[in-house]
């Protein structure tokens, strides 16, 4: 680890303690520590977790219910259900940024290890877990209330590399718990909860419009899809997308236990290029809830992924509720077309067997495997291009995007005829 020598040398953190919010609760119980052993994050369920009547575990089959010490599987570090409450790239930015008083490539060399990041970021972090230095009291680390504009110069204030006002250091850091690369916040409006994703000062087209057309699209070729919402701060861009692991529930909130596809496929962070969409499927197939409709649902994002031009549909970008018994697929989100400078592509994750270029033949050969027929498979292709069609003009309108983005994602990342090379049906009709 290393650190700026002005803020001090900070020692690694060598436990934390696991917080979780079982089924139905409104308070947390803790479950269980995390410790240090060498290199690797070694867990224990503590006895009082074990012996409740109603404790379920964190997630199957990675950490059984039961006593005695859990070793990550190898290449793993950590436990992949727990590392999925940890921040990613943004959150880590702010967490140094608010440690270090570093941003920007000042920052890039500094580092800390995986507890200190969890034990300083926010506490209303994805799924149902939370982390703490103390198994006796749990300590929220809260939001403080700051408007849009506030948040917003926050995260540019990281951007650059400055410090944070205190007045806003606390509104920002709530959301540093999130994962992501791209600037965003927590915000709360009555009884629903927001992700607030904001533009960054190196963006070339308007990439927080772009997710808004890709996700109301989704929502309207018939996809479950996470609500959004277009909101303006200091005359830019933000989109609102609604959590769906919160609960309001009589002035409380319940969380939902969540696993992203990377942890349901075993993979470490390095190996996220090995990941697939027909892998994911045979999980489906064996673990969760509605199999049948759940691998249709899944079969329909990977062709919107690949008509819409979302390449960054990475294993950590697919995710499911776990109850501690079930899994069942959460809507789908980051759902966000990237820029496209050349006309072939490829998808994060493997399409048809190794296969991942970003092609509608490559979905309908692999149409099998998620127990669709040939037919299935085309008609569904057919309905997404025939949507995304008749529909871009009004949800562009609804946008408000201009006429150089426009242009700029039409027939590049939405529809882009790279993917429809080799993929002969007649009902898509003139390209």
């Amino acid at each position: 680890m290393t650190s700026d020598p002005s803020a001090g040398e900070r020692r690694p953190v060598d436990e934390a303690y696991v917080w979780i919010w079982l089924p139905g609760a409104v308070e947390p119980v803790v479950a269980g520590r995390i410790a240090m052993n060498g290199a690797t994050y070694v867990f224990n369920y503590g006895r009082s977790y074990v012996d409740r009547a109603d404790a379920a575990p964190i997630y199957l089959p990675e950490l059984p219910l039961g006593r005695g010490e859990i070793a990550p599987t190898p290449p793993l570090d950590m436990a992949s259900c727990l590392r999925d409450g940890a921040p990613d790239a943004w959150g880590r930015r702010v967490i140094i940024n608010r440690l270090t008083g570093l941003g920007g490539p000042a920052a890039q060399d500094v580092e800390f290890d995986e507890l200190t990041f969890m034990l300083n970021s926010g506490s209303d972090r994805i799924g149902a877990l939370d982390f703490q230095a103390s198994a006796e009291r749990y300590v929220p680390r809260e939001q403080e209330n700051a408007t849009l504009e506030e948040l917003l110069e926050a995260a540019e204030r990281v951007e650059r590399g400055e410090p944070i006002p205190p007045a806003l250091d606390k509104a920002l850091f709530h959301g540093s718990s999130i994962g992501g690369a791209r600037p965003k916040a927590l915000i709360q409006d009555g009884g629903v909860k927001f992700i607030a994703k904001f533009s960054a000062t190196n963006d070339t087209y308007a990439v927080v419009k772009a997710e808004f057309v890709a996700m109301r699209l989704a929502a309207l070729v018939g996809l479950q899809v996470a609500p959004v919402k277009l909101a303006k701060a200091s005359g830019k861009d933000v989109l609102l997308v609604q959590r769906f692991d919160r609960e309001y529930r009589n002035g409380a909130w319940l969380r939902r236990g969540m696993v992203s596809a990377l942890t349901m496929l075993g993979l470490s962070e390095m190996q996220a290029r090995y990941a697939s969409y027909v892998e994911l499927a045979q999980i489906v197939r064996a673990r969760f809830t509605d199999a049948q409709a759940t691998l249709r649902e899944l079969f329909a994002r990977m062709t919107f992924n690949i008509l819409a031009g979302n390449t960054d549909d990475h294993a950590r970008n697919h995710a499911a509720f776990w109850d501690g018994a079930n899994l069942t697929l959460t809507p789908a989100y980051d759902i966000c077309p990237q820029a496209r400078t050349g006309r072939e592509a490829n998808q994060a994750m493997a399409v048809h067997g190794e296969d991942r270029r970003s092609l509608l033949e490559s979905c309908r050969l692999s149409a099998a495997n998620f127990l669709m027929s040939d037919a299935d498979a085309r008609d569904l292709i057919a309905r997404q291009v025939a949507i995304i069609r008749n529909r871009w003009m009004v949800v562009c309108d609804e946008a408000e995007l201009s006429e150089v983005d426009r242009m700029f994602l039409w027939r590049r990342s939405f529809l882009n005829d790279y993917v429809f090379d080799g993929y002969a049906d007649d009902a898509l009709g003139a390209l």
